[in-house]
Parts: structure tokens; C-alpha cells; sequence
């Protein structure tokens, strides 16, 4: 870890600090000084062991203390010490991944010393979060200074003072000299090549870095499919007999894609050490609420909710307000077929350029209101979600992540089923397809690049106009810099980001062939997609703390759910094309059943694919393998010498 910041504690020894604590403005000071003494003291009286002080405001002549900001680091040896804790694995001396441990520390590669540098600032960022999530109550009853905030020994203090607001906000501070490495390899340079995911990785974290790892495997392996579909596009516009191929090749596509990934997907895992990485106990959400109980697993008390009490809550509540929102995309799609069909009637009355332009507007309309209502239906499934009261964080992701998914994809792609199998109007599908897919692609770039840009932007000038009549040309100081990433936006993960790729691959993958282009302008998306996110990531949004991950989560199903579905779509689409209902002149039940059979075996291919591709490499799978051999005669030496220690003890 290197850092060009340097404060000092009460003690007087300095060190860099990591992350930022920021209290509530009319926070007791007998809770300040409570938290801080938690922070400070050491792990067998209950503590952190860490390091923390206020921030200094002001000039250098007349420097006061921050009442609500503080600063949090570590010594080296707390680091280490806390690396071993939360399961990080690092690479060996013979090259392979395993858990650090600080006996066997100078067995590590790159451990040199007393191992500055071995850990990256994001794994420090982790290892101190995880120290102030893991700081547990003890024998106190309430918080001092808030006799109503009540405290359950052994549970988080730090998600405690969260969930009642006497804690705003927890964030790990950007390191600018790394940061400005980083932008210069990743986004400065307009450049035909690969992201650099390992210091993607390095700063952000396994998370992110899987993230723009997926981001850039779905672009390049969408360059096959837009390089066949601009001929394609160009030579067969109007004969849509010819789809069949487009739509044969779309299959095999989407089938190969998601496997390739998963081995890609270990790959980067087992590079970065979370391949093998046990998943830490979690812990009941900041905002978890209920009455005191007994929790059995732990044998600690605290707040529980009763499961059919939440159950009642999602069927009766969230279950049916989603329904009641599906059937109101449904009536919108209505109004927006019954502006299509004014539009045709007033381009078929008096055909010219303008009622020609007309023609399209209904299509964006359209794309407008269904952006408009996948924002709303957003904030609304988030509140159901919280409502619902999920102990986990996992349980309260993935119920959100279920409700989104619905409703997204009936409200983007209900239109479009109905043109296709409905109205079977291929010339209307290829036109909304496109307009859909340009106007969404439109809206999110302004929404996700130039927006934040331009706030951005303005943001910056403000501080080093005042940082300029404060101090000259010289750097931007600490101070103002934690006060400048505390005003930042709070990156709220990557859901938003894979809910994109998500409604992209469903364009893709559902109906590109009767739209060939549709892949080209989701390469081109994903490109400009990878600058603006990662200008996005550097410059807009706080620092993420590094989440581990070993794969892409519940997107990995919903990405497969959407594959399968694209098989059923493509199958049906082949046998609507008048290509193949030449071959079923006056037997359309015969149709039907060779369709389904098709689609059937397609599938049946799918599923055997998926189990015949291994999902970890072969030469992973034996370094693992080797791994928990070792493991396991290790622990079979360390019995043997203990029963040998025995006999010498009775003696």
C-alpha cells in the first residue's frame, strides 16, 4: 500500500488515512468519544485496534477540529493480522492462490519486509471495514448520549449507529496518484484493446472487476454478430424469407455465449484469489427491524421478524402491486399500438416526408415512457423490498433483483412479442425494434455520461476555485478532498449496470434477426459504455468499497433465463418466416409440432452443452485440487504431532 497522505492520531503517530467516518452535525459528544474509544482499543478488550482521527478545517494558522468527520487507518501489522481474518487469498511463492495467513507470511510472493505493499489500498480499504462492521456491542445497554438507541451485545455497532442516522456515511478515500495511473490506462486513452481488469480489480475491487470484465466479453463477443448482420442488413433489408439463417446463427450464439463466459469467469476469479474463498458469515441489514429474540445460530440476541409475518407481506402487498404495474405496461403498450395505428392512417391518407416522420414518433414516445417507467417502478420495488423487512442483505438483493426483472422485461419487450406473434407484422417489429433500442441506448447515455459529466464538472470547478483563493496553485489538500468525495454521489453496485447489459443481451438475443443491426448498436453502446463508466467510477461516484465476488451473482440465472427464452422466441420467429410455412402448405398443426419439437431439441442441446463445457478450466480445477490435498495432510501432520505430544505430557 502506498499513499502520498499522511495525518496523526492523539498519540502523535501518523498514518495514511483510509477510510471516512461522517457523524450526524448534532451528534452527542459522549457518543463521539464512546465510538472513538471503540475504534482505538485493542481486539481483547473488544476493540478495533485501528487508528482514527479528526479532520482538521482550516488554514494552517488556524486549524480546527471537524466535529462530525473522522479519519480511519491501520498499522501494517493490524493489516496483516486483519487480511488473515476476513480469508484473503494472495499468491504463493510457487504461483498458486491461497489464504493468507501472517505466520506463513514471507512464504508470499511480493512480501518483502514487513510487507509494504503487499496488500492494495482497495484490500486495506476491505480489511478496516470489516474491523468497524465486526466492532460489537458489549455490555452497553443503549448508545451513550441516546438512552432510546438500544444496543443487543454482540451485534454490529457500526450498522446499529447506520440504520438510526447518527452515522451518515462510511466511504474509503480515492488515492490520487493511483487513481490518475489508472485513468490514464483505462479511459484517457481512446484505444482498440483490452480493459486493464487486474488494476480495475486492484482498485475496485473483485466486483467491479468482474463487472467490466463481463462488460468487455459481451462486446466482443457481439462483434461476430454485428459483422455478419451489416451485410446481412444491407443485402436482405426487404426479404424477410431470409431470416431463418440470421436467426439459426442467434441460437448457437446465444447458447456458447454464457458457458464461455462462466469458464472466463474463473478464470479471472481464481486469478484474483475468490475462487475459492469462503463467504463470510453475514451479518442482518442496517435497516432490519424487530422485536428482541434469540438467534440460534450465533446463541446472541437480537431483533428477529417472524418469516410468515414477511411472506404475508410479499403475497398480499409486493405480489399483487407488481401485477397491478404489469397490467398497467400492458394498457400503455394498448395506447402506444393505438397511436401506431393513427399515424399509418394518417400516412395512408396523405403519404409524404412528414407523415412519413410521424410514423416513428408513437415508437419514441413510447421508448420515452417505457425509460420513465422502469425509473418509477425502480424507487417503487426498492421501498416493497425494504418494506418486506429481509434480514440479509443476499435475501433483500435478490427479491429486489426478481422484481425489477419482471417488470423490465415485460414492460421493453411486451410490444414486441405482441408485434411478432400477435399482429405477425415483421416490417412493424423490425421498426420498433430499432427505435426501442436507439431511443433507450440515446436516453442512457445522456442519463450515465453526459449528465454526471457536466455535474461533475461543475462540481470540481467550484472546489478549486476555493481551494485556489485558500492556498495558490498548490495540490488539493485533505481537507478538501474529503470533503469533496463526501459530496460526491454514492455508487449504489453494479445492479443498474447489469440490469442494462441484461435488456441489451434481450434485445439481442429475442428478435435481432428480423433487426440485424441490433448487435452493431449494442457494440457501439457498450463501447462508449466502458468510458463513461469508468470516467463514472474515477471522477463522479465515491470510492466503492472492495466487495469480493467469484461471479456474477443471480445475473449469471437471469442472463441463462433469457438465453433459454431466446430459443422459444427465434424457434417461433423461424416458423412464422413464409420460408418455412412453404414447406406446411395446408398442415399448420404439423407447423406447430415441428417448431416445438425443434425448439425442444435446441434446448435438450443447451442443457447438454452446459454440462459438457465444465464451468472451471481443467488446470484450475487440479490447482485446486491439489490445494485441498495439502490442506488436508497438513491438518493429518498436525493431529499426529499432537498425539505424539500427549504420552510426553501424562509422563
Amino acid at each position: 500500500m502506498q499513499s502520498s497522505l499522511s495525518v496523526s492520531d492523539s498519540d502523535g503517530s501518523s498514518f495514511a488515512p483510509l477510510v471516512v467516518l461522517e457523524l450526524a452535525e448534532n451528534t452527542e459528544a459522549e457518543a463521539i468519544a464512546w465510538l472513538l474509544n471503540r475504534i482505538k482499543d485493542k481486539q481483547q478488550n473488544g476493540g478495533a485496534e485501528l487508528l482514527v482521527e479528526q479532520l482538521q478545517v482550516g488554514g494552517q494558522n488556524d486549524q480546527k477540529r471537524s466535529p462530525k468527520m473522522f479519519l480511519v487507518g491501520s498499522t501494517w501489522q493490524r493489516l496483516l493480522s486483519g487480511a488473515e481474518d476476513v480469508g484473503l487469498f494472495k499468491e504463493f511463492k510457487d504461483g498458486t492462490m491461497r489464504g493468507f495467513t501472517y505466520a506463513n507470511r514471507e512464504s508470499f510472493k511480493d512480501f518483502e519486509g514487513d510487507g509494504d505493499g503487499f496488500l492494495s489500498i482497495a484490500e486495506c480499504q476491505y480489511i478496516i471495514k470489516h474491523e468497524l462492521d465486526t466492532l460489537r456491542a458489549k455490555g452497553e445497554e443503549h448508545v451513550p448520549g441516546y438512552p432510546k438507541v438500544k444496543l443487543y451485545p454482540g451485534k454490529s455497532v457500526i450498522r446499529r449507529l447506520q440504520s438510526k442516522g447518527i452515522l451518515v456515511q462510511c466511504f474509503p478515500l480515492h488515492d490520487k496518484e493511483e487513481l490518475k495511473r489508472l485513468s490514464f490506462s483505462w479511459y484517457r486513452k481512446i484505444k482498440l484493446s483490452y480493459q486493464p481488469l487486474d488494476d480495475i480489480k486492484h482498485y475496485f475491487g473483485e466486483g467491479l472487476g468482474l463487472y467490466f470484465g463481463f462488460l468487455e466479453y459481451f462486446t466482443f463477443a457481439l462483434v461476430p454478430m454485428a459483422f455478419i448482420g451489416i451485410p446481412y442488413y444491407l443485402f436482405d433489408w426487404e426479404d424477410y424469407d431470409r431470416y431463418v439463417l440470421f436467426a439459426i446463427f442467434n441460437l448457437l450464439w446465444s447458447t456458447v455465449f454464457l458457458e464461455v463466459w462462466k469458464r472466463c469467469s474463473a478464470q479471472l476469479a481464481y486469478r484474483w484469489g475468490t475462487l475459492s474463498r469462503k463467504k463470510a458469515f453475514e451479518e442482518p441489514r442496517p435497516g432490519f427491524h424487530g422485536v428482541l429474540g434469540f438467534n440460534p445460530v450465533t446463541g446472541r440476541e437480537e431483533p428477529v421478524y417472524p418469516n410468515t409475518k414477511r411472506q404475508l407481506r410479499i403475497y398480499l402487498v409486493s405480489v399483487p402491486f407488481v401485477l397491478l404495474c404489469l397490467y398497467l405496461s400492458l394498457h400503455v403498450m394498448m395506447i402506444y399500438f393505438d397511436m401506431e395505428n393513427w399515424a399509418l392512417s394518417l400516412y395512408d391518407e396523405d403519404p409524404n416526408f412528414w407523415t412519413s416522420v410521424l410514423l416513428f414518433i408513437p415508437s419514441i414516445i413510447y421508448a420515452v415512457v417505457i425509460e420513465l417507467m422502469n425509473l418509477l417502478y425502480r424507487y417503487a420495488a426498492e421501498f416493497l423490498t425494504n418494506w418486506e423487512n429481509h434480514r440479509l442483505e443476499s435475501s433483500f438483493q435478490n427479491h429486489l433483483v426478481l422484481k425489477v426483472l419482471v417488470f423490465n422485461f415485460v414492460n421493453c419487450f411486451a410490444s414486441l412479442f405482441y408485434i411478432a406473434f400477435v399482429m405477425q407484422d415483421m416490417v412493424l417489429l423490425r421498426q420498433s425494434l430499432a427505435t426501442l433500442l436507439i431511443t433507450s441506448q440515446i436516453l442512457n447515455q445522456v442519463m450515465e455520461a453526459f449528465l454526471p459529466y457536466w455535474l461533475q464538472r461543475r462540481r470540481n470547478k467550484k472546489v478549486h476555485k476555493r481551494v485556489k483563493r485558500m492556498m495558490g496553485d498548490k495540490e488539493l489538500p485533505l481537507v478538501e478532498q474529503v470533503q469533496l468525495e463526501s459530496d460526491m454521489n454514492t455508487y449504489l453496485g453494479t445492479f443498474d449496470d447489469y440490469l442494462e447489459q441484461f435488456l441489451l443481451f434481450g434485445y439481442v438475443s429475442l428478435f435481432s434477426c428480423v433487426y440485424p443491426l441490433a448487435a452493431l448498436l449494442v457494440v457501439l453502446n457498450n463501447v462508449t459504455e466502458v468510458y463513461s463508466d469508468a470516467f463514472k467510477m474515477c471522477h463522479v461516484f465515491k470510492r466503492p468499497f472492495s466487495e469480493p465476488a467469484s461471479d456474477i451473482g443471480v445475473w449469471q440465472l437471469a442472463f441463462e433465463t433469457m438465453s433459454a427464452i431466446a430459443v422459444v422466441t427465434n424457434c417461433a420467429l423461424i416458423g412464422l418466416s413464409p420460408q418455412v410455412k412453404a414447406y406446411f402448405p395446408e398442415a399448420e398443426t404439423q407447423l406447430i409440432l415441428t417448431v416445438v419439437a425443434v425448439e425442444h431439441i435446441i434446448l435438450a442441446f443447451k442443457f447438454i452443452l452446459a454440462f459438457v463445457i465444465p464451468d472451471v478450466p481443467k488446470h484450475i480445477q487440479i490447482k485446486l485440487a491439489q490445494l485441498e490435498f495439502e490442506s488436508l495432510e497438513a491438518l493429518k501432520k498436525k493431529k499426529m504431532l499432537e498425539a505424539a505430544e500427549i504420552p510426553k505430557t501424562d509422563k
